[in-house]
């Protein structure tokens, strides 16, 4: 096969979703097909060690740069920091989207398929156009579900602007010759949603459990910060409004007369300024900067519980990929999400960890200190978490699980590619 995979990022960016399509871009190419990457320029989770790597070298002029990953032609388009103003990301992304339908539809060869993982819900739109400049079809994977994902967490609030979205929303589903999302309750809101169910089929994200495996809690990373002899407590990732940070934060203070018991908060993201400034004072609480990819596996195995936050308005609309890793590390999760979510179901099947209720700090607190005392009952969660990973979600499994539907919306392409330009 020949797959174009179209993403808003990409390694060296060094965020969850980059991460998963690097990936599967590299086993799907070790399984013989010939892949191609359009996506940006890193701005999202800068990691100067992958940067160097992957040196980027210009393609056409500034405009669109071109890198090397594990032989695979990667074309980024110039985007600017996510720090940037939100007028100049909008400004950015519409840039992003023009760049690739041109790039994509004129000057990339033909694949037989494409591939576009959201979010941004806009990228369906572009994975569409180039398919009808290309006369070929393309699969939508959800990796968060928009716009309901912005709308529930209030960044959207116009009436117009939501019922635009939805539009686009049902056009991308409707123009698409599958869509995969990440966990079953996202299935059941697209079905709700009025999308076939012979188009949906779920595919979870997977993680690479050779890369990340047990290891000591007496790390170099343990060592360094001097949390190796405490019971500590990590979130690492995205320090957004859909994290529920700020209660991990309370039960931080709530705990402060156990010096035995440590947290530890790193990474990047819109309230991390804030944050930081709410733990100024607080003995038992390390705070760090965004952390390089390699050391992830140091992190969470220096940990005795690592959190995996969901703020409740958005629960149902996501999944976070870092709960594979925890898993995949022997590590116990510390799930605060609502009882009916994916993540909720996922920790009590596999039984590697505890669900707390979200923006409940005493009931978060308690369980920690619960923890504290029970080190057999934490080595079983993580033994379990490992074992059902492996089984489950590892990149092998489910990097097959991608090739034979990719393979079975190119066996059918004639029937898609009439569905393309069917007018409806």
């Amino acid at each position: 096969m020949r797959i174009l995979i179209l993403t808003l990022v990409f390694p060296p960016d060094s965020v969850s979703t980059s991460q998963i399509m690097g990936d599967l871009a590299c086993d799907l190419q070790d399984r013989g097909h010939d892949m191609v990457i359009l996506t940006t320029t890193p701005h999202y989770n800068r990691d100067p060690e992958a940067e160097a790597r992957q040196p980027l070298r210009s393609a056409f002029g500034r405009v669109v740069q071109k890198s090397d990953f594990h032989g695979i032609p990667v074309f980024h388009v110039a985007m600017p920091s996510k720090k940037s103003s939100v007028a100049m990301r909008l400004l950015s992304w519409i840039w992003f989207h023009a760049v690739c339908t041109v790039i994509g539809g004129l000057f990339l060869p033909r694949a037989d398929v494409v591939l576009a993982p959201s979010p941004p819900l806009t990228i369906g739109i572009n994975a569409w156009l180039i398919g009808l400049i290309k006369k070929m079809p393309y699969v939508y994977n959800v990796q968060e579900i928009y716009p309901d994902y912005a709308v529930d967490m209030g960044a959207i609030k116009n009436r117009l602007l939501i019922k635009i979205l939805l539009k686009i929303e049902s056009f991308v589903y409707r123009k698409a010759t599958k869509v995969t999302v990440i966990a079953p309750y996202m299935a059941q809101k697209l079905l709700k949603k009025g999308v076939s169910p012979k188009k949906i089929q779920v595919i979870p994200n997977f993680v690479d459990v050779d890369f990340f495996a047990p290891k000591p809690k007496d790390n170099s990373f343990s060592r360094k910060h001097n949390i190796h002899n405490k019971f500590v407590v990590s979130y690492a990732g995205n320090m957004g409004p859909g994290q529920d940070l700020e209660n991990f934060i309370e039960a931080a203070c709530i705990l402060e007369n156990r010096p035995d018991i440590h947290f530890v908060m790193m990474g990047d993201g819109m309230l991390r300024s804030r944050l930081e400034q709410s733990v100024q004072g607080l003995s038992n609480f390390t705070f760090l900067p965004y952390q390089p990819y390699s050391l992830v596996p140091q992190i969470y195995s220096a940990s005795d519980l690592n959190l995996v936050p969901q703020d409740p308005k958005i629960a149902r609309s996501a999944i976070p990929s870092k709960v594979y890793r925890i898993m995949a590390c022997g590590r116990p999760v510390l799930a605060t999400t609502v009882p009916q979510s994916d993540l909720a179901t996922l920790v009590h099947e596999a039984q590697c960890g505890i669900v707390v209720n979200p923006q409940a700090p005493g009931l978060l607190a308690e369980a920690i200190k619960q923890s504290a005392s029970a080190p057999e009952r934490l080595q079983r969660m993580g033994e379990a978490g490992r074992r059902y990973v492996v089984a489950k979600f590892s990149r092998q499994f489910v990097s097959a699980l991608y090739e034979n539907l990719l393979k079975t919306v190119i066996q059918n392409k004639d029937s898609f590619t009439h569905f393309i330009w069917k007018a409806e």
